[in-house]
Parts: structure tokens; C-alpha cells; sequence
């Protein structure tokens, strides 16, 4: 084995003497099972010591004793010591290195780099499989059936120890030759603009050190360079896979997930130790100006992404340091989604398109995960282009499309002074100087923000929000009693109550109630317009409106038989999306503004089928 100093040089002059070329002397270290980054090294300095000499003498490979096991850091540990004594004479072999034995070597290289980034062993039997790709590093996703049941099972390469070593070495040279503000940080494009350069260095200086990595292995490594330096690690595949709604960090032996088909599931991802959950916590923190330590062990914020973070460490969190991140959604779920899942039916969605249209106030209520918030950020496209539009929430939840005139606001909590809150009522309260036509509300929780939010009704504000009723009746009772307590005569300016459900048995969420609240004697009461019948899985309509339809003859001037040719209009429009399955969120969006700016061109659109001019973008959604 070589050692250290003088006998490391004596070796390598040794080779030099000998009159080993470098491709000779690299062939014989990668067939002993050398690593390629400790490979590069050693010839590095073999260059260096072969310029110190002017005599070549003729080219000889050299019969090197087997090596001891090549996975270690230290490379002196790791090259064969060459001992003059030990050298025969027999042991040279004089012939020249033939160009087969060339194409031998070259195609051993490339093997023993394609086995350099190995795959784990599957854990069970999968269910479902398929494939996410973040800053060119692509892995595979199983969901798998094991004995302890269903299972998230995230396929990573494993990097030997000596590529490792190289990939922190780029890491430290990266960082070296760029410059960081602050500000860029906190900043989207500027998050982008930096992966990229980082991206293109990392691969020229690859492409240097290893020529023979392969494309595949290349992207893998890079992608992993850019989440440990700009990102949460291994978490970043959890962040950025599509079909994950929540990403909890139990501590650094547990991370589980909740997914939009399976539920809450276990992961196979393990981290080092509870302080790289403590490291993932500051890196959150510290990109929101934000400070989380033991005095301090609880956070709150968003990340770059726009998802929710929120971190407790221990001993506040007894199993643990934990983290729990929210996603904000890339692919929202639209109106074509929920009627092609029978969320709700075409006749529900019209009438809600029909509302928002002429501003109606619609209050959408629901149980926990219901799907109230999702179904009121469905029915946003309906809002004409001209409409100025604020929303405030507490976790950046909505999504609207482009044509819209939109303004979204988000609460904040205090510092570690108790200083710099912004609360839901300050944002309501500011949204009334901002002259806005349509009113969005997070959820209505207190007695001050529902009594603006009602002010704002009747001062003609057009208002959207949620609230956690399970039927339309009980909708009434929760707003006119504690902690709300709105006087039951303002619940006249409510139009309509979309109440969702969700079937936890089936696992699905539903339009449970349409319904109107109509003044009575004492009190208000609902009206259901329609209804879902568990039994059958179908919506019926329940009554007749009462008051829905005499208020929007009064705004509009329309009598019932108009209003009817209106709706059967709209479910046209709908059929004509899912016959052609248009359901991204800009699509619906860009027809949406053809039917308020130029309901001629719309017209011509659906009659001919010219799908190209209403088209954004392809995307796909899991049902």
C-alpha cells in the first residue's frame, strides 16, 4: 500500500521511470476496482512527475498487486505501494498495448461507472408506479404493498463513499466562485437563475474529472448537488412530486406522506440524524428572515415554492424534531376535474357560474377536508376579466388564472418580539380601501371578520368565503351563533351555500347541498335547491328556488325562461370541455375570457371544434 509523503512519490516516480503512459497506468487502477475520482487524482499527479523528466523509455504495463478494499476518503489509504523488491522481470511485459485491449479498457470504464450509482432492493409488492424529474435528477416512485401494509417507496441511486468525497469537493468550488445576496434567496427567479449557473459549472467540472460518467449519472449527481446546496436534500423529490398534498418529518427516522390516492403513507426516506432535521428547519427559516432555535422552537412560514412549513423541536416535539410541509398546488383542481370526478354535476356548476357571473354572494361550507376550498377556487374562472379581485388567507391556498385582476393577500404571525402580526381582520378591514368588486375570504372563523365581511355585502361587495358547517342548516346556526354571532337578518345577503362532504369510507368528496337561505317568521332557513344521494352516488334537485332566482331577475332583467336558456348554454360549454378534455386551469381561463370579451369567437370556437385556440398548455391529473 502506498503511505504518505516520500513513498507515495517514490511510487509514482517509479512508474514514471518505468515509462508507464497515462492511459496504461489508469487502465490497470480502474480493472483493480480504483475508484474513478480517486483514479483522476493519482494521474494528476503522475502528469505532474512525468514532466520533471525528458527520457521515455518504451511503453510496459506493470503487474500491480491486488488492492485492499477502495472505498475510503484518504487516497494515500488507497493506492498500491510499488516496492522495487518486489518487482520481477518477468513481470513486465514488453509487448505494446494493442488497440483491442484499448477498446477492453474503455468499455470497462463505462461499466464500472454505470455501477457506480446503484439501485435499492424493492421492499414489497408495487401497486402503482411512476417517475419525477427535479434540476435533471429523475427517480422512480413506487407505492408498494408490504407486510406492514401500504408503503411510499422513493427509488435514490446509492453514491459510493469516494463519489460523495468528489461531490462535496464541486460543492466547495461552486460556492468558492459565486457570490449570494441575501435577497436572492427569498426570490423564485432568482433561486432559478442561480440553480442554472450552479447546474452548468457542476457539469463542465464533471465532465473534467469523470469523461466517462454516463448522461444519466451525470443529471443524477448534478440533481443532488443543487438540493443539498439550494434545497431541503432528499425532501425536495417529496416537494416536487405532484400527487403528495402533505409531508410530514415525524423525526429523522420517520417521514411520512399524505397522497391524493392512498392517503397517509410511510416512506422508506431516512436522514442522517435530528440534526439535519434541525439543519432543514434554520435553511426554512432563515429564507423568511426567520429565526427557530430551543428558546424559540416553533416556526411558521413559506417556503420559496409558496408551500407551508411549519417546525417544532424537541423536547417541545417529544418524538423528535418535526417538520410538517404543506403544499401549495402547481396543477389546481378545476370545475371540468370535479364534474368529471362527480364531485358535482353540470347543473350545479352552471348555476354556481351563473352566480358568480352577475356577483351573487356564495358561501361554501364543510367538514375538515371536505373540499370547500378547492371547490370555491374552482368556480374563480367564472369572474368576469374586468373584475378587480382580493383574497386573503392564512396558508396561500387559492389559484386563479392569468386574465384575471387579482390580488392576493396573506396573513402574517409575530416575531419573537410579538411585534409585525397581520391578522385576517386587518387584511379584510384594508381590502375596503382597495376598492375591490369581488371580495375572496380564507375562511370566516370570528365575529369581527364575518360583521366587515357581511358589511362589505350590503355595501355591495360581492364575497366569497368558507366556513366549517356539514349541512346548510347548520350553516345558519354556526354563523348566527358563538364566536360568529352574526344577526340572523344579514344572512339574507348569502345567495348561496354550496355544502361539501367527504365519504371517508369511499374516499370521496362531494356536493352534499345546494341550497339558499329564505327568511322565515323568527328565523332564517335553507332551501335546498339540490342534493346528493349517497345510495346512488347522484345529485337530484331538491326544490325550487325561492329567493335565487327573483334576486337575479331584479340585477339582471332576466325572466326564468331566459335564465334556463342560460344555464342549458353553460352546460353545453361544459360538455364541450370534457369531450375534449380541456381541464388545466389557464385553458378554462383563456375560454372563460373569450365568453366574456368575445362571446361571438367563443361561439365559433365550439361550433368548429378549434381546440387549438382554447388550449394552454397539456397537463394531467390523477383520478
Amino acid at each position: 500500500m502506498m503511505q504518505k509523503g516520500g513513498d507515495f512519490k517514490a511510487w509514482i516516480k517509479q512508474a514514471v521511470e518505468k515509462g508507464y503512459t497515462t492511459r496504461v497506468l489508469r487502465g490497470l487502477l480502474l480493472r483493480r476496482g480504483y475508484p474513478q475520482a480517486q483514479v483522476i487524482k493519482v494521474l494528476n499527479y503522475f502528469e505532474k512527475m512525468k514532466k520533471q523528466f525528458d527520457a521515455s523509455k518504451t511503453k510496459t504495463t506493470l503487474n500491480l498487486p491486488k488492492p485492499m478494499t477502495p472505498i475510503t476518503n484518504n487516497l494515500t489509504k488507497q493506492t498500491p505501494k510499488l516496492s522495487p523488491k518486489k518487482i520481477e522481470k518477468s513481470e513486465i511485459t514488453k509487448k505494446p498495448i494493442q488497440e483491442k485491449d484499448y477498446q477492453k479498457q474503455k468499455e470497462d470504464d463505462k461499466k464500472t461507472v454505470k455501477t457506480e450509482l446503484m439501485q435499492v432492493k424493492p421492499l414489497g409488492k408495487p401497486i402503482e408506479e411512476y417517475s419525477i424529474e427535479i434540476d435533471r435528477a429523475k427517480v422512480e416512485i413506487k407505492i408498494e404493498k408490504t407486510e406492514t401494509g401500504i408503503m411510499y417507496v422513493l427509488y435514490l441511486p446509492i453514491i459510493p463513499p469516494a463519489t460523495k468525497a468528489l461531490i462535496d469537493e464541486i460543492r466547495k468550488e461552486l460556492i468558492s466562485i459565486s457570490a449570494i445576496a441575501i435577497g436572492e434567496i427569498v426570490d423564485q427567479k432568482s433561486v432559478n437563475r442561480m440553480k442554472n449557473h450552479f447546474m452548468n459549472e457542476a457539469s463542465k467540472i464533471l465532465k473534467e474529472k469523470l469523461p466517462h460518467l454516463t448522461k444519466d449519472s451525470e443529471d443524477f449527481l448534478i440533481g443532488t448537488l443543487m438540493q443539498e446546496m439550494m434545497g431541503l436534500g432528499k425532501i425536495e423529490f417529496l416537494i416536487n412530486d405532484p400527487h403528495l398534498e402533505e409531508i410530514v418529518i415525524v423525526n429523522s427516522k420517520e417521514i411520512r406522506i399524505y397522497h391524493k390516492k392512498y392517503g397517509w403513507l410511510l416512506t422508506n426516506i431516512l436522514l442522517a440524524s435530528e440534526d439535519e432535521v434541525t439543519n432543514y428547519a434554520n435553511i426554512i427559516a432563515r429564507r423568511v428572515g426567520r429565526q427557530i432555535s430551543i428558546l424559540n422552537p416553533l416556526l411558521d412560514a413559506h417556503v420559496v415554492t409558496g408551500d407551508r412549513a411549519n417546525a417544532v423541536l424537541y423536547p417541545i416535539a417529544t418524538k423528535g424534531n418535526t417538520i410538517t410541509i404543506r403544499k401549495f398546488a402547481r396543477d389546481p383542481w378545476t370545475i371540468v376535474d370535479l364534474i368529471n370526478n362527480n364531485t358535482l354535476n353540470k347543473e350545479i356548476a352552471s348555476l354556481l357560474w351563473l352566480a358568480l357571473e352577475y356577483e351573487m354572494n356564495v358561501l361554501f361550507s364543510g367538514g375538515t377536508a371536505s373540499g370547500k376550498t378547492v371547490c370555491l377556487n374552482s368556480c374563480m374562472p367564472f369572474i368576469p376579466p374586468n373584475h378587480r379581485v382580493i383574497s386573503m388567507e392564512d396558508t396561500r391556498e387559492l389559484m386563479l388564472p392569468k386574465f384575471l385582476y387579482w390580488c392576493p393577500l396573506v396573513t402574517r404571525t409575530a416575531n419573537a418580539e410579538n411585534k409585525g402580526a397581520v391578522t385576517m381582520l386587518d387584511l379584510l378591514v384594508n381590502s375596503l380601501r382597495m376598492r375591490p368588486d369581488r371580495i375572496i375570504l380564507g375562511e370566516m372563523r370570528r365575529q369581527k371578520e364575518a360583521e366587515v365581511l357581511f358589511e362589505a355585502m350590503h355595501t355591495g361587495h360581492s364575497v366569497y368565503a368558507t366556513v366549517h358547517a356539514d349541512t346548510a342548516n347548520e350553516t345558519i346556526r354556526r354563523l348566527t351563533n358563538p364566536p360568529i354571532s352574526v344577526p340572523p337578518s344579514m344572512l339574507g345577503s348569502v345567495n348561496l351555500n354550496v355544502v361539501m362532504f367527504r365519504d371517508r369510507r369511499r374516499g370521496v368528496r362531494r356536493a352534499f347541498q345546494l341550497a339558499e337561505f329564505v327568511s322565515g317568521k323568527d328565523s332564517m332557513t335553507a332551501n335546498l335547491l339540490y342534493r346528493w344521494i349517497p345510495e346512488k352516488d347522484q345529485f337530484t334537485q331538491h326544490n325550487k328556488s325561492l329567493a335565487f332566482y327573483d334576486e337575479l331577475s331584479r340585477n339582471t332583467g332576466m325572466d326564468e325562461r331566459e335564465i334556463e336558456k342560460d344555464l342549458k348554454y353553460k352546460q353545453a360549454v361544459f360538455a364541450w370541455l370534457i369531450k375534449h378534455k380541456i381541464r388545466d386551469l389557464e385553458s378554462l381561463g383563456k375560454l372563460m375570457n373569450y365568453y366574456y370579451t368575445d362571446k361571438e369567437k367563443l361561439n365559433h370556437i365550439l361550433k368548429n371544434n378549434l381546440i387549438k385556440e382554447i388550449i394552454e398548455k397539456k397537463t394531467s391529473r390523477v383520478k
